[in-house]
């Protein structure tokens, strides 16, 4: 059995980064970069906490963060493609500059 302390930290230290790349950065790749560490902090949470059974690692947690995975690297995917359009059609990946590009 894994000590479970050092686990959470981790987990909660990727979060905050997560969450202070949403916060703080303007450039929209930053931003999925922050979203992408945001997944991989969920998934280490979900795959820490199945091994706490003394002798036993939990298959499903396994499956749920590999399936987690997969769906992760599509929304990525999309949003990247999302931003090479946004780059192409304004020339600009600044979300403050693009805010003001409102109807």
């Amino acid at each position: 059995m894994l000590p479970l302390m050092p686990l959470l930290v981790s987990v909660a230290l990727m979060f905050v980064i997560g969450l202070g790349c949403l916060m703080v950065k303007r450039d929209m790749v930053r931003i999925l970069i922050g979203v992408e560490i945001l997944f991989n902090s969920a998934n280490l949470c979900f795959v820490s906490l199945s091994t706490q059974t003394a002798g036993y690692i939990d298959p499903f947690a396994h499956s749920v963060v590999m399936m987690a995975i997969v769906l992760d690297g599509t929304v990525i995917a999309v949003g990247l493609a999302m931003v090479l359009n946004i780059f192409k059609h304004y020339k600009t990946l600044d979300v403050r500059k693009l805010r003001r590009l409102k109807w």
